[in-house]
């Protein structure tokens, strides 16, 4: 007999079709939230994008900041589960951060690892930005890996241009070795998407890098390079923070990261990068 010309069948048959569909729908809504966990539910973002939505599941995060955050209450920061700082300190040959030192010596009471990083102005020489970088920057054993921020100062009024290739590489290079002579540490390289398309891309493969990519996944931004460190908004919200502030993600696991603080050394490539006397071994 038809179903339609049924209706006590009808009636079964539905309420069976409606329960089957009510299971199905909780199941991928568990199946959704378990596939977006979010290791620090306090923390936020004021305009969330899709595109980078994945990175809230990487248990290890961290934040970067400079004197636009202002006064930090570094231990509600640490107590909210971050696990890194990066701190402007320098930028070109002659500009240290307002807020360097307060930030500085607040991480660390905090318990929060913390690094400096240094802005590179393209109208002064690599030698003086590292004199600068040197004469700021305590050499700490304790601290992360220095950063290099290169970037294209396109919003700069009094350098704006950008540098052939060559030229750009060649600076680079001189302050990362100025760095690493330094601290001791292999320096980690931060940039983004039109730095690295312009001169890093093929380049320097036995630094780590950390990826500026807000819109959508590295992979998708950055033509074959290995990421370390994942920028992926610049309008986050974390506890101890007035205001937005960046937000990052470490690629790898606890683990993983408990090797990278213990080596300075990027744990996927550390066998080579040791053997060739590039990990810190402590």
């Amino acid at each position: 007999m038809p179903l339609e010309s049924n209706p006590t069948s009808l009636a079964t048959h539905g309420s069976a079709w409606l329960k089957r569909l009510a299971v199905g729908l909780t199941l991928a809504l568990l199946g959704a939230c378990a596939g977006s966990t979010d290791f620090y539910p306090t923390k936020g973002d004021v305009k969330p994008h899709p595109g980078v939505a994945r990175a809230k599941q990487r248990p290890i995060q961290g934040i970067d900041v400079s004197k636009w955050q202002g006064p930090i209450d570094w231990a509600s920061v640490r107590a909210a589960g971050t696990q890194f700082a990066y701190i402007k300190a320098t930028e070109g040959g002659d500009h240290l951060d307002d807020r360097f030192r307060d930030n500085w010596a607040g991480a660390a009471r905090a318990g929060v690892p913390r690094g400096a990083y240094h802005f590179v102005y393209w109208c002064r020489s690599p030698e003086e930005q590292m004199a600068w970088f040197k004469r700021n920057v305590p050499n700490d054993p304790t601290a992360l890996p220095p950063v290099l921020d290169v970037e294209w100062n396109g919003h700069s009024t009094s350098c704006p241009k950008k540098l052939p290739k060559p030229q750009a590489l060649a600076m680079t290079q001189t302050m990362l070795r100025e760095m690493e002579a330094y601290t001791g540490k292999r320096p980690i390289i931060y940039t983004d998407i039109t730095f690295h398309r312009d001169v890093l891309e093929g380049e320097l493969p036995d630094y780590p890098h950390w990826v500026r990519s807000t819109a959508a996944e590295p992979e998708q931004r950055f033509a074959n390079r290995d990421w370390m460190l994942w920028q992926f908004t610049s309008t986050g919200r974390v506890p101890g923070v007035q205001g937005d502030v960046d937000r990052n993600a470490f690629y790898g696991s606890p683990s993983e990261w408990a090797s990278f603080l213990a080596t300075d050394c990027d744990p996927r490539y550390h066998r080579r990068l040791s053997a060739a006397g590039l990990c810190t071994e402590k």
